[in-house]
This record gives structure tokens, C-alpha cells and sequence, in this order.
């Protein structure tokens, strides 16, 4: 198990170093200059030039990279116009924000973990285990009712389904606050009542995709031979569904849900432009809008670790789910 982790942490290293490698090439070494764009509409050309020597952009590429990385890991010093020192983890100065991109991330960051990660909760909850009760339940009105309900899930977009909730529970029946974002830690009860209707949204939509993909996983395991096998023994309905049908039919919902989970930390721009949240997602729009080099570069990073680190999570539920995956 232990040379199976390391393989998988070395292999996100890698994937995370080709991603920074990539995201800075295509930002900085592209023939457009990036301070056009960085620097506001008014800056003359003084002012570009000394944008260009406090982003060290007359330095050679490679000493370039070398000095954003090791700002990520150990801080540097960008110059009294770009606030002076930045402490690690250091992705730059936005000339857009007037601010450290890296505090911008640690505001904005905090929004999007508070809505996915319950959101994903609710999905995978109710999504798996609706999909395998109707898988166990084949032809009953649980089935038929499940299978609607994927149908249903399938069809909508988040934005009106969003629309919708917002309208009902909080402009019509004022049941809920208008959605905002409030820290967990100063009042978990308005932090509740803030986002509860993003993650319904959320976890409505996901949930119909999980439900119809854990009943055809289910169903398909179902029908295989060592299922039949361990029911001609005797075995009991709740260990033959329990331990062996359902670990066989959860592996590529793990899959998926690793994904998922991974690439909506990485922003989810729909849900909160809906809900008017200010997170990772409509960072990144605002960031390309604007031309904030910086903050893009940073988004891209966070989102690539995020799936990164989704995908190394997967590989470990794996070799728990099946232990043959240890050997691969």
C-alpha cells in the first residue's frame, strides 16, 4: 500500500508541475505582451516599463518560472509597487484588484469549498443510495419513481433550477435570506440559511446523474456470476448486496464523483453567478474579463490541484475497493 501512495503522489507531482510549466508558458511567453493588459487603460509607457521590471519579464523565461514558483513555496519580494514582500503561498500581484492575488484566493476560496463540499455530500447520498435501492427494487413503484426523478434531473439546467428555488423560498414564500456567504466559524446558522439553496440546486441536478448511473452499475453486477454464486450458497440478501454487489458496482461512480467533486472546487461559475456568490468560478470570469493575468494563472493552479488531488483520492479508495488496483 505504502509503494502504491508514493507511486500516485509522485505521479500528481509530475502532473502538477506539467500544469504550472503550461499555464505559465501560455501566459507569459505568448508574442502579446501581458502587461497591455495587466496594467490599467491609463498607464503610459513609464508606467508599462516599470510594470514589466517589477513582474521580472526582462529576465530570462527560465528564471522567471523559477522566481513564481519559489513564491508559491517559500515567498518573495515584489517591490514596494506591488505591496513588497508576499509571503508564501506568493501567485503574484493583480494590478486589476490593487492586491495580492493570493489574498484574493484565500477571500474567494472559502465560498466555493462551502459550496461544493456539501453540496457533493447531498448528491453522493442521495443520488447512490436512490440508484440502489431502485436497482434492488427492479420494476417497483420506488423504481419507476427513481427513474423519473433521473429523467427529470437530466433534463433541467442549474440556472433554472437556481431561478426557480430563488424565486419560491425566498422572493415569494421569505423563508430564506437572500443567499450569501458567511464564515462557518463567526455564525454556522447564517452560513446554513446562505447557501442551503445552492446546494439543493446542486445536489438536485447531480443526484439524478448518480441515481441512473448506480442503478445500471447495480443492475449490471447484479446479473453477474459470482452475485448468482453467492446466492446459490445461502448467503444472506444483505451480504451479497452489501459486500459484494455494491463494492463492485461503486467502483465507476467513484470515478465520477472524483471528477466531479475535483473539477467543481475548481470553480463553480454557473452556481454562483445564480446565487450572486462570489467564489472561485466568478473569479476567474472577472480575472479573464479583465485581463488579470496573475489571478488567471492562480485560478488555473488551484483548479489543477484540486483534480489532481481528487484523482490521487480515487486511486486510494480504489486499492480499499479492490485490492488487485495495488498491483496495477
Amino acid at each position: 500500500m505504502t509503494r502504491f501512495l508514493i507511486r500516485r503522489l509522485l505521479s500528481a507531482a509530475l502532473t502538477l508541475f506539467a500544469v504550472s510549466v503550461l499555464s505559465f508558458l501560455m501566459f507569459f511567453a505568448l508574442p502579446r505582451d501581458p502587461v497591455t493588459g495587466m496594467c490599467p487603460k491609463n498607464c503610459n509607457p513609464e508606467r508599462l516599463e516599470r510594470v514589466r521590471q517589477e513582474l521580472g519579464l526582462r529576465d530570462p523565461l527560465i528564471s522567471q518560472y523559477a522566481g513564481y514558483m519559489k513564491g508559491i513555496f517559500t515567498g518573495r519580494d515584489l517591490g514596494s509597487a506591488q505591496g513588497g514582500r508576499c509571503d508564501a503561498p506568493c501567485l503574484g500581484w493583480s494590478y486589476v484588484s490593487n492586491e495580492a492575488v493570493s489574498d484574493t484566493i484565500a477571500r474567494v476560496l472559502p465560498v466555493t469549498l462551502s459550496i461544493v463540499i456539501p453540496a457533493a455530500i447531498l448528491w453522493l447520498l442521495l443520488g447512490v443510495g436512490l440508484g440502489m435501492l431502485s436497482a434492488l427494487r427492479r420494476g417497483s413503484w420506488l423504481d419507476r419513481a427513481a427513474i423519473g426523478f433521473s429523467l427529470t434531473g437530466a433534463s433541467l439546467q442549474l440556472y433554472f433550477v437556481g431561478a426557480v428555488l430563488l424565486i419560491v423560498f425566498v422572493y415569494n414564500l421569505r423563508l430564506l435570506p437572500v443567499p450569501s456567504y458567511t464564515s462557518l466559524f463567526d455564525n454556522p446558522l447564517k452560513w446554513t440559511s446562505g447557501l442551503v439553496l445552492a446546494w439543493v440546486a446542486l445536489a438536485f441536478l447531480f443526484s439524478a446523474i448518480y441515481a441512473r448511473l448506480s442503478r445500471a452499475q447495480m443492475l449490471e453486477t447484479l446479473s453477474e456470476d459470482f452475485v448468482r454464486t453467492a446466492r446459490a450458497k445461502g448467503l444472506a440478501k444483505r451480504k451479497v448486496y452489501g459486500r459484494h454487489a455494491l463494492r463492485a458496482a461503486i467502483t465507476p461512480v467513484v470515478t465520477i464523483a472524483g471528477l466531479d467533486v475535483g473539477g467543481a472546487l475548481g470553480g463553480t461559475v454557473i452556481t454562483e453567478t445564480t446565487f450572486g456568490l462570489n467564489g472561485m468560478g466568478r473569479t476567474a470570469v472577472d480575472a479573464v474579463r479583465s485581463g488579470d493575468l496573475p489571478t488567471i494563472m492562480a485560478t488555473v493552479l488551484i483548479a489543477a490541484v484540486f483534480v489532481v488531488l481528487a484523482n490521487v483520492v480515487v486511486d486510494l479508495l480504489y486499492a480499499v475497493i479492490d485490492p488487485r488496483v495495488r498491483l496495477g
